[in-house]
Formats: C-alpha cells, sequence, structure tokens
C-alpha cells in the first residue's frame, strides 16, 4: 500500500521547518514572559504606592516570601494534585478519543451517544461531586473521576471533527485501491485527525487540572486545592496566591509537555501534518 501511504500523507510542512520558523518560537515564548515580568513589577509598585491591605491582595514579593520559606510544604502538596491532573488527564484523552471514534464510525451511535454526552456536559460537575464522595469515598478517586468528566468533552469534539476531516479525494483514492475501513483509518482519517486531536488534548489538561482542584475543594485531604481553602479559610492570602503560582507552572510544564507530544506526532508523519485544529 506505498501508494497509499504516499496519498494520504499530509502536505503542509510545520512552522518551524520554514526560513524565520524558530524566530517565531522564540519570540512567541519571549513575548508573553516579558509581559508576565512587567505585570509582576507593576503588581508589586502597585502594591507598595497604595498600601494595599496584604489580606487583599499581597505584592509579588509577599508570595514569593511564602513560596521560599514553605516550598516543601508546598511541593509536598503540589505532588498529589499533579498526579492525579495526569492520570485524569490520561484516561480522559483516552475515553474522548475512544468516544469519538465511536460516533463518527456509526450514524446510528452517533445519533445515540452525542446528544447525551453533550447532555451530560451540561451538568455542573459540581452538583455531581457530593455523589461521588458516597460513591467513591474522600481521596484521590473521587478527584480523579470529577476532572475525567470535565476534562474529556474538549478531546471528544475536537477528534470527531478532526476524524470527518480528511479530503473526500484521498479517501476516494484509499476505496479505489480496495483499502479496508481500518486502512482508511489508519493511513487517512486519523493522520488529519491529528492536530484536532492535540488541540483537544490542549484543552483538556488545563480542564483536568480544574477539575482536579474542585475536586479537591470538595474531597482531598490534601493537594494544592486543599491549601488553597485551608489558607482562604485562615486568611493567609498571600498562601493561596503562592499556591496558585504552583499550579500555573505545573499547568505549563503539562502544556508543554503535549505540546512536545503533537511536535514528535508532527516529526512522525515527516515534518508534515494537515492544516486545523492547532492552537
Amino acid at each position: 500500500m506505498a501508494v497509499l501511504q504516499e496519498a494520504a500523507a499530509p502536505s503542509v510542512r510545520l512552522a518551524d521547518s520554514e526560513p524565520g520558523g524558530w524566530r517565531h518560537i522564540g519570540r512567541g515564548v519571549l513575548l508573553p514572559l516579558g509581559f508576565a515580568v512587567l505585570a509582576t513589577f507593576a503588581w508589586e509598585i502597585l502594591c507598595r504606592a497604595t498600601r494595599i491591605s496584604p489580606l487583599l491582595l499581597p505584592p509579588p514579593s509577599a508570595v514569593w516570601t511564602v513560596l521560599s520559606q514553605n516550598y516543601e510544604i508546598l511541593f509536598q502538596h503540589a505532588l498529589p494534585t499533579t498526579m492525579e491532573t495526569v492520570v485524569s488527564f490520561g484516561l480522559a484523552t483516552v475515553l474522548g478519543v475512544a468516544l469519538a471514534v465511536a460516533i463518527t464510525s456509526s450514524a446510528w451511535v452517533r445519533e445515540a451517544l452525542y446528544p447525551n454526552i453533550v447532555m451530560f456536559q451540561l451538568i455542573p460537575k459540581i452538583a455531581l461531586a457530593p455523589l461521588f464522595i458516597v460513591w467513591l469515598g474522600v481521596g484521590s478517586r473521587s478527584c480523579i473521576v470529577v476532572s475525567i468528566f470535565i476534562a474529556f468533552f474538549p478531546v471528544v469534539v475536537s477528534t470527531a471533527t478532526g476524524l470527518v476531516s480528511a479530503k473526500p479525494e484521498v479517501l476516494l483514492l484509499c476505496r479505489s485501491l480496495t483499502a479496508s475501513e481500518w486502512q482508511m483509518f489508519r493511513m487517512a482519517r486519523f493522520p488529519y485527525a491529528m492536530p484536532f486531536v492535540f488541540a483537544g488534548m490542549k484543552v483538556g489538561v488545563t480542564m483536568a487540572m480544574i477539575g482536579v482542584i474542585v475536586g479537591e475543594f470538595i474531597t482531598a485531604q490534601a493537594g494544592l486545592g486543599y491549601i488553597i481553602m485551608f489558607a482562604s479559610s485562615a486568611g493567609e492570602t498571600a498562601t493561596v496566591l503562592a499556591a496558585i503560582v504552583l499550579l500555573c507552572g505545573i499547568g505549563l510544564a503539562l502544556y508543554g509537555v503535549v505540546a512536545l507530544g503533537e511536535l514528535a506526532m508532527q516529526r512522525w508523519y515527516g515534518g508534515e501534518m494537515p492544516v486545523g485544529g492547532v492552537i
């Protein structure tokens, strides 16, 4: 099936393989980093100039003091939050891709499942958390389940969109070469869906962390969500912001891992992938 593989190969080159691509990537890193540094300095100056109460808005220096003096406790609580996020994101991705394949493989399955998936997504997950506590108990399992049900929907929608985005002429060529449905899926539909899959995963990884924190607000006895709730009840705003800073760092790291996975998949296809769904 060499002809089929060549015909189904994506046709748009990566941005970083074009002239100035690495310069574009560097600008994409330096500009937001520079803006964040300027915003932090402006925040510090505002707090010092207006003498806002630290209970309302502590300066970044106070947040840094909390981080430097309590890093062992904060990182100890960051570990379960990170592990729960990774596990829930992985399970949500598997569930989302599987449901997307199911609803795009058959009109009957799509009409039966997709409206119910949308309806379930409309249910506030915070309302289901007490049920998860009753069913699964207090702890990591409830947090992971809450996170899965929050994070899987973007993966379903993006993957389903990608699976139907393959070029019609490529599919016609596959059929003319007597390719089976599995060969068409493996050589045409799935490669064209990869940018959409990773777009959904990029949204899903952020939603997974949100789901874990929501679960920790309600059920956990450890984790950064627990620290935020405990510190806010004690009026320690700087500790709350320190935990949020750690959450941002963890979230950016996980997002970067997904982006690196996308880059690796692009290189797997010879430095080329189809256009669509890239964030």
